[in-house]
Order: C-alpha cells, then sequence, then structure tokens
C-alpha cells in the first residue's frame, strides 16, 4: 500500500471543510434563521437549533474568521489521519 501525503491531505481536508462552511454561510445569509434551524435540524435528527441561532446575521469578518479557522482545524485533522495511517501501514509490513 501506498503512504499517504501528511500536508497534501491534510490541505485537501482543509479545503474541503472550508468550502462546506462557506456554503453553510450562503445558506444562512439565503434562508434566514426559521429556514435555517428548520434545515440543520433535518441533518441532525430534528434537533431543535431554535435556541442557539444568532439574531444578527453574521458579519463579513466573522465569515473569514471562521473559514481560516476551521481549515486549520481540518488541516490538523487530515495530517493526524495520514500521520496514523502511515504509522500503522508501518508496523504492518
Amino acid at each position: 500500500m501506498n503512504r499517504l501525503h501528511v500536508t497534501k491531505l491534510g490541505f485537501a481536508v482543509g479545503t474541503t471543510v472550508a468550502i462546506i462552511y462557506s456554503g453553510c454561510i450562503i445558506i444562512s445569509l439565503a434562508l434566514g434563521n426559521e429556514a435555517v434551524a428548520k434545515f440543520f435540524g433535518s441533518l441532525a435528527h430534528s434537533f431543535d437549533f431554535t435556541a442557539i441561532i444568532r439574531k444578527a446575521p453574521i458579519t463579513f469578518s466573522e465569515a473569514i474568521t471562521g473559514i481560516i479557522e476551521w481549515f486549520i482545524i481540518a488541516w490538523l485533522i487530515g495530517s493526524c489521519i495520514a500521520v496514523i495511517y502511515n504509522a500503522a501501514l508501518g508496523r504492518n509490513k
């Protein structure tokens, strides 16, 4: 089996999550609070999000900060997966 490239997998996972987060921002801005609560409730097995949805819309700086933060978190997760996979692969030789 091939080894995973740690930084490339981290970048791929980080970019994917940043795109998904951006989609969430667009959905939130386009639909409004009530529709967003229903939309995400349907994704989370009817969990009631109405109590935690904030009233004010997200600002541009908050959106950019969130994208960057989620990219970094997901990059670290992807990199950890690659490191653990490669370590396990090395033991099986």
